[in-house]
C-alpha cells in the first residue's frame, strides 16, 4: 500500500515501532524487525514515502513490515532546521486530529506540500507551510471565511489595492470565527489584525489552484501576520498545545 512513514520509535533491542500514514487506513502502526545492519531499518525513515508491504498475524494482533519500496526520500529535510521542525508539526497534526477524518484528502494535501517543499528554497517553504495549514484547516472543517466580513457581510475584496486600502486592518473574530472589515472591525480577547495584502492571500489559498497562488509573493511582514493567525488557529482545532511549535520557537 502507498505509504509515509512519520516516526519510528525503539521497541525492544533491535526492533522499531513505526507510526504508518497511508491515504486507505490513515494512521497506523507496525513493528520493523531488525538490528543497526538491516537494509530495510535504513529505508523505513521518517518522511520517506512509497509503497510498503505488511504482514498481518491476526492471532497475535501484530504487524509486520516486511519490505518497503521507497519512491521518495526527502533529503533536503536533513540538511534544512525549518523542513525538520515543518515536517515534525504535520506529523503531529495528522496524529493529533487523525488525518481531520478523511485519510485520502489529507494524504493528498500532506504529499503535496511535503513534496513541493523538498524542492523548495526555505523561503518558498515558509509561505507553503501557511498554505497548507489553511488547507489543513478547511479540511477540518473550520476554517473561517476570508471572503466576507462575519459581522456585516460586505466582500472584504471589493476595493482594489491603494495607498489607502494598503494601510486599512481586518480583524479575525475568535467568537465569530471569521474576519471583520475595517468598518466592523473591533478588538477582543484573542483577535488579531491583519492587512489587505495577508487577508488577500488568504482568500488566494483558498479560491486559486495551488498553481496560480505560488506565483504571488508576499512580503515578510504579511507572512508573520498569516503565520501568527494560522499556527493559533491550527493550535485551537488540535485541542492541545502542539511540541512542534514550541520546540521550533524561533526556527518555524
Amino acid at each position: 500500500m502507498p505509504a509515509l512513514i512519520l516516526s519510528t520509535q525503539i521497541s525492544g533491542e533491535n526492533n522499531r515501532r513505526v507510526t504508518i500514514f497511508s491515504p486507505d487506513e490513515g494512521i497506523h502502526f507496525a513493528t520493523l524487525y531488525g538490528g543497526p545492519k538491516s537494509k530495510l531499518r535504513s529505508l523505513v525513515s521518517p518522511m520517506n514515502s512509497g509503497v510498503i508491504y505488511l504482514y498481518r498475524d491476526e492471532v497475535k494482533k501484530q504487524t509486520k513490515i516486511t519490505d518497503f519500496d521507497v519512491k521518495n526520500c526527502h533529503l533536503s529535510f536533513r540538511e534544512n532546521l525549518f523542513k525538520t521542525y515543518a515536517s515534525s508539526l504535520v506529523t503531529e497534526i495528522l496524529i493529533k486530529t487523525r488525518c481531520a477524518g478523511s485519510s485520502k484528502e489529507a494524504w493528498r494535501i500532506v504529499n503535496g506540500f511535503l513534496d513541493g517543499i523538498e524542492l523548495s528554497s526555505e523561503d518558498d517553504s515558509r509561505l507553503g507551510l501557511i498554505r497548507f495549514l489553511w488547507r489543513y484547516l478547511a479540511l477540518l472543517g473550520v476554517r473561517p471565511d476570508s471572503a466576507v466580513c462575519c459581522s456585516c457581510g460586505i466582500s472584504l475584496h471589493s476595493t482594489k489595492f491603494t495607498s489607502d486600502s494598503l494601510s486599512q486592518r481586518y480583524t479575525f473574530s475568535p467568537f465569530e470565527n471569521g474576519f471583520c472589515c475595517p468598518d466592523c472591525s473591533s478588538m477582543e480577547k484573542g483577535s488579531f489584525y491583519l492587512s489587505k495584502p495577508a487577508i488577500t492571500y488568504l482568500e488566494a489559498i483558498s479560491s486559486l489552484s495551488p498553481r496560480d497562488v505560488r506565483n504571488i509573493t508576499v512580503s515578510g511582514k504579511t507572512l508573520l501576520e498569516m503565520k501568527n493567525l494560522v499556527y493559533n488557529l491550527i493550535e485551537q482545532n488540535c485541542g492541545s498545545k502542539l511540541n512542534s511549535l514550541e520546540s521550533g520557537i524561533g526556527i518555524l
